[in-house]
């Protein structure tokens, strides 16, 4: 399908001579020269030096700040200065009182930074949160084709969220799905007319009638009625849609967050030294997980069962617990009871909503046990809003107030392991791993196929130690064997930090 490019979208939907952009230049002087060829090839192509453009406009007389991606910039894929543009301009909208309008095309997270750029998905959705806890309308308008972590993070906050006729629109983009499970996506699902019908889109709006319904909406969500307020109703389907990664310590340097580390860490990387060695090793059946945390270091477990509203997902543990006499409220994805055939999926998520709602209530700890080869990749999955499920975990955990600790106990793969890392502190198991794909998944983005997944799971810096260093986690609890030789001391060592974390928080 034609997709207009981001200045021509501008153009048609703004009062003319209206839009001021706020993009400052962008510092790439930490690129290696094989990636800044690649970058530079993607400004000559999109002609933008980045794959968003930001700023003020007005729309039908309405003040609006924009974030509207270019395609053509490598996908609108989001990249660390890429997130970093987007968080700017979402906090000086906040500041100056002004509605934000998004308008993402984007294949999700740039997979030559890796999870440096993905884990910059809870920084955006943090920083819209705050705008829309200060009262203030945010507009989405998705765009052909908004996949991946955009879709399932800022992509599904909007007060309104609205999308292209005919858009592809999905938590996971055919290339990937097709790499992973050997068949092409059923046709139909990923589609704007059908996210309506499921109640997962507001309306389909042409991007000739997106002023008209951009300001309709702002008059009505600000109660300011402009000028020339149009009467034309949004066209449904079918002819009717901040900051640092942890909360306490949102302006804490990356220095300070590694500075953060348990006792004998500095030791630890000597085991799991290697990515593709870390990956193995959490992919083994006799791994421990978040039952085994339990059994092995819990004072006392009481489960909890389902969503309360009718429905259960046993790839996710929802228990109150208490490890060393600290009570807390304890969400845990389980991998043993994830697979192909069961994965973590729509339900699962809701069920961790709920925990956290319950942690906020009693003004319990919340500790989250990140552990998953990934969510469901499946037209039910899709259907069931799985993207907007993984938005809200986001949403509801930045806005948490009591002490919060992420732990990566093995796997942490995509959306699914996103969706529960933004608390206050995060710590991570000497070999457990962040990517925002598997890396079979990332290689065949990158490669064309899943055979160069070791190197890109070594270049996209998924390692516990590269988190360290990158401030993605504040500490390492090392595995000095791997978890599977010691499992109950592995555990004790997991529930000690964890005790340790939140103590800091008090």
């Amino acid at each position: 399908m034609t997709r207009p490019s981001a200045r021509a979208l501008i153009e048609a939907t703004v009062d003319p001579g209206s839009f001021r952009s706020w993009d400052e230049p962008i510092d790439r002087a930490a690129y290696d020269a094989g990636y800044l060829a690649v970058l530079r090839r993607a400004q000559e192509r999109a002609g933008t030096d980045e794959a968003v453009l930001t700023g003020r406009a007005s729309i039908r007389g309405h003040a609006a700040a924009l974030v509207v991606s270019e395609f053509g910039f490598l996908g609108g894929s989001i990249g660390v200065a890429t997130a970093e543009r987007i968080v700017a301009a979402v906090r000086r909208a906040t500041r100056e009182r002004l509605p934000l309008i998004a308008a993402p095309a984007s294949g999700g997270t740039r997979m030559q930074e890796g999870t440096p750029a993905f884990v910059r998905m809870v920084e955006i959705s943090r920083a819209v949160v705050a705008h829309k806890a200060a009262g203030l309308p945010y507009l989405v308008y998705l765009r052909h084709p908004t996949t991946g972590g955009v879709f399932a993070s800022w992509g599904s906050l909007g007060h309104v969220a609205v999308a292209e006729p005919g858009a592809l629109i999905g938590f996971l983009g055919p290339l990937v799905y097709r790499t992973l499970r050997g068949e092409p996506f059923p046709e139909g699902v990923q589609v704007a007319e059908n996210l309506v019908d499921k109640g997962i889109l507001d309306a389909v709006v042409p991007a000739g009638e997106l002023a008209d319904i951009a300001a309709r909406a702002l008059a009505l969500l600000s109660g300011t009625p402009g000028p020339d307020a149009p009467a034309r109703a949004p066209r449904a389907a079918g002819g009717d849609p901040g900051s640092a990664l942890t909360g306490g310590d949102a302006e804490a340097s990356t220095g300070e967050r590694a500075a953060s580390r348990p006792a004998g860490s500095d030791a630890w990387s000597s085991i799991g030294s290697d990515a593709w060695s870390s990956i193995t090793l959490t992919r083994r059946p006799d791994r421990p997980g978040v039952r085994e945390l339990l059994r092995h270091a819990a004072d006392d477990v009481l489960p909890l069962h389902g969503t309360q509203l009718g429905e259960t997902d046993d790839a996710l543990l929802l228990a109150l617990t208490s490890f060393s006499g600290n009570p807390c409220v304890l969400v845990g994805q389980d991998r043993r009871t994830q697979s192909q055939h069961r994965p973590l999926g729509p339900a699962a998520l809701r069920g961790a909503r709920r925990g956290m709602r319950i942690a906020q209530e009693l003004r319990l700890p919340l500790i989250c046990v990140i552990d998953t080869p990934g969510a469901d990749l499946s037209a039910a999955a899709e259907e069931g809003a799985l993207a907007g499920e993984i938005a809200r975990c986001l949403a509801e955990m930045v806005e948490l107030t009591v002490p919060t600790v992420s732990v990566l106990l093995g796997e942490g793969t995509g959306g699914g392991a996103l969706a529960l890392l933004p608390s206050r502190r995060v710590i991570a198991a000497g070999n457990a791993w962040l990517s925002p794909l598997p890396p079979e998944g990332a290689s065949a983005i990158l490669h064309g196929g899943p055979e160069q997944a070791p190197a890109v799971a070594r270049r996209q810096r998924v390692r516990a130690a590269d988190l360290l260093a990158e401030g993605i986690v504040h500490a390492v609890v090392p595995e000095h064997v791997p978890a599977h030789e010691d499992p109950a001391g592995f555990a004790r060592r997991i529930a000690d930090e964890c005790v340790r974390q939140i103590a800091l928080q008090r």
